[in-house]
């Protein structure tokens, strides 16, 4: 009797079944039955293939272990938060770290301009749904449908064909632009002003994002992915750069030699500069990218630092002192009006004034961090040339010295903002509540999707497991590269939970396939080849010359609540769920030109019309009615988000500095019971 075991993939020998194999079982009763539930995990296997169709000819009965996929569904009450596991050397308590990351979250005044904040790009279901002037131009420097265009749906998708279930049908029309966010105009950073929320800055000509030479908002290259779980993603952003291991200083971990923050034992005691690390925060290692991006959240040239003075400031760029040092004079949301019902800040509200009453962001930081991150005598002087001197502060401190909690600033607001993040986690959906035990939860057409999806669509195979992605902390920290026969039949290692899709061309955005900012690559499996990453689950280990598919593979992102997060895709081209059903059915839109580095799932999938419209009600049945309606954990302050210019792609209003004005909307602060939630991505409004 041979006996398989699918969920390793292997024999009693350990030898590997090939994909082709594991989708034929002979199964007792000599009944033939597709199993698409396995591990996307696979080799070569000639001699069992021939074994097992030996024993099917002969008529021998093959008993079958058929192991559930490696990442089941279920519900994610049954997921743990990832946390890192030496939290407590750095906080204190985690309720005032909470308060702060959802102030700093929310808070417009971290922008260089006093308007953009994290949640300006994530603030519905935890993603953007503007639509005015929210194009970048992709891989070349021109938006086809011009700047300060407004999207409508019949420019959905990107990559028109004829006939929506033949890849190869007629292309009716294509652009390489990606459906990005708005970010800041483009700006030399000077100085942070304390007491302002504007920092000092001077206009940088922008050779893209202007309209007759007048500044626009530029542009985000990349589709805004929900902050809504986010907590579970080992990697974060799409290209997987924010790191697992937390640096403390940037989104890169262990990967930038020079990263450090400084520490005091006691408050009269020297300063120490110190290499951190704590592991499953990547959620931390993102947030501090975006507000030293001169595109989201900067002007050029600002560092941590100044925002927390602002909140004093050096310019050498991307190092932490400024972010902190700019909040630091500021009213926490002192520009926007916080609910008395907020689940988290309600009872420092002091509504209808903007703000938090009793409250700065200096007390805040001492309230949930340990002291010797942040409680010194000493200060730290930055010169021109980046060298640092501790000495005594005499007097006001000078725009280039920084208090320890200046300095240390990337550090709080990751960490607070993990924690605040760790908290929007949706485990109530139908498909939550379906798996807790209510058989009733899920309609008949939408359990007809779950079979489709965890069977013939092979969805599961890349969105596994309760958080619906391939690329969470529980999967991916079990085995980082893996091995799989590719679009094109030849064998590679892959990144696990980064997959080539066939979205747009290869070439045109390399994802984890690029390289770092210290000329490393971004991807793991080239780190090991280059033998600076190991992966002990990895056997035999990567060798020097063996195919590495990354080049044009992203993260996959988790499915939850996708029915409220279009655009979809990294490149933000497909605008409602029938449309990426669609473009999985055909077999992506860039299949044969990507195929060598291609998943070996995208292919024609042959679903019919009722079947691809189970699978769209299916992931219907993954949206927390919580995170409609903004109800807490999901309630905030209010917001305010530009939302273009005044005019259009031919003419813009000059503000007389050079900057285009721009259209603000108002996002009203929302309490923990809710309310009506916001539109959905270019919805008639009700």
């Amino acid at each position: 009797m041979l006996k398989l075991d699918f969920k390793k993939a292997s024999v009693k020998t350990e030898l590997k079944l090939p994909k082709t194999l594991r989708n034929l079982v002979l199964l007792p009763n000599k009944l033939l039955v597709l199993i698409n539930k396995a591990s996307k995990r696979l080799k070569s296997g000639v001699m069992i293939a021939a074994l097992v169709m030996t024993a099917i000819l002969a008529g021998h009965t093959v008993s079958a272990q058929v192991s559930p996929p490696s990442q089941p569904l279920g519900s994610l009450k049954s997921v743990a938060i990832p946390e890192p596991s030496n939290l407590g050397e750095f906080v204190k308590n985690k309720t005032a770290a909470i308060e702060l990351g959802k102030s700093l979250f929310w808070d417009m005044q971290v922008g260089s301009d006093g308007l953009q904040s994290c949640a300006s790009c994530h603030f519905h279901a935890g993603t953007d749904t503007r639509a005015k002037n929210q194009l970048h131009p992709g891989a070349d420097t021109v938006v086809e449908a011009g700047l300060n265009y407004t999207l409508k749906p019949g420019d959905f998708p990107f990559h028109k064909i004829s006939n929506p279930s033949n890849r190869n049908s007629t292309v009716l029309a294509d652009t390489n632009d990606v459906a990005g966010s708005q970010g800041v105009d483009l700006n030399k950073f000077n100085d942070i002003v304390p007491g302002s929320a504007v920092d000092d800055m001077t206009l940088t000509p922008d050779p893209v994002f202007n309209i007759d030479g007048v500044n626009i908002r530029q542009i985000t290259g990349r589709n805004s992915p929900s902050s809504i779980n986010a907590i579970f993603n080992f990697r974060n952003f799409w290209d997987g750069r924010a790191q697992n291991d937390f640096n403390g200083v940037n989104p890169f971990g262990s990967r930038d030699p020079n990263a450090y923050v400084l520490k005091a034992a006691t408050k009269q005691s020297a300063l120490k500069k110190v290499k951190i690390n704590l592991k499953n925060a990547s959620a931390a290692s993102q947030a501090v990218g975006p507000p030293l991006s001169d595109v989201e959240e900067s002007a050029t040239g600002r560092v941590f630092p100044d925002v927390g003075q602002k909140f004093n400031r050096v310019k050498t760029k991307k190092l932490p002192r400024e972010i902190g040092k700019k909040l630091k004079y500021l009213t926490p949301l002192g520009k926007q009006i916080v609910g008395p019902q907020d689940s988290v800040l309600g009872k420092y509200s002091q509504a209808p004034t903007p703000g938090l009453k009793s409250k700065n962001y200096e007390t805040m930081v001492q309230n949930a961090f340990q002291p010797q991150w942040w409680d010194s005598k000493q200060i730290i002087q930055v010169g021109t040339d980046g060298e640092r001197i501790f000495k005594q502060p005499q007097g006001a401190l000078a725009t280039n010295e920084f208090t320890l909690m200046d300095y240390n600033f990337s550090l709080f607001m990751g960490l607070a903002i993990q924690l605040y993040e760790a908290t929007l986690v949706s485990n109530n959906a139908p498909i939550d509540q379906y798996f807790d035990g209510n058989s009733n939860a899920l309609t008949a057409q939408q359990k007809q999707g779950k079979e489709l999806f965890e069977g013939k669509a092979k969805c599961i195979n890349c969105h596994g497991g309760p958080e619906f992605t391939n690329a969470s902390v529980r999967n991916v920290q079990k085995e980082r590269l893996e091995r799989m026969e590719m679009g094109d039949g030849g064998e590679a290692v892959y990144d696990n939970g980064f997959y080539n899709i066939g979205v747009r061309s290869t070439l045109e955005d390399l994802g984890v396939g690029a390289k770092d900012p210290f000329g490393n690559p971004l991807s793991d499996s080239r780190m090991a080849q280059q033998g600076k990453f190991t992966d002990p689950n990895l056997s035999p280990p990567i060798s020097s010359s063996e195919k590495v598919a990354v080049d044009g593979s992203f993260k996959t992102p988790g499915l939850r609540n996708i029915e409220l997060t279009a655009p979809y895709f990294h490149n933000g081209g497909q605008l409602t769920l029938k449309q990426v059903i669609e473009f999985y059915n055909r077999g992506g839109d860039f299949h044969e030109q990507n195929i060598k580095d291609l998943d070996p799932d995208i292919v024609n999938l042959g679903l019919s019309e009722d079947e691809q419209n189970a699978l769209v009600a299916f992931l219907e049945s993954l949206t927390d009615e919580r995170v409609r309606l903004e109800k807490a954990p999901f309630d905030h302050p209010q917001l305010f988000i530009t939302n273009g210019h005044p005019g259009d792609t031919n003419t813009v209003t000059n503000d007389s500095t050079g900057r285009a004005t721009v259209t603000m909307l108002e996002i009203p602060a929302v309490g923990r019971n809710g309310g009506s939630g916001t539109n959905n991505f270019l919805a008639e409004s009700p």
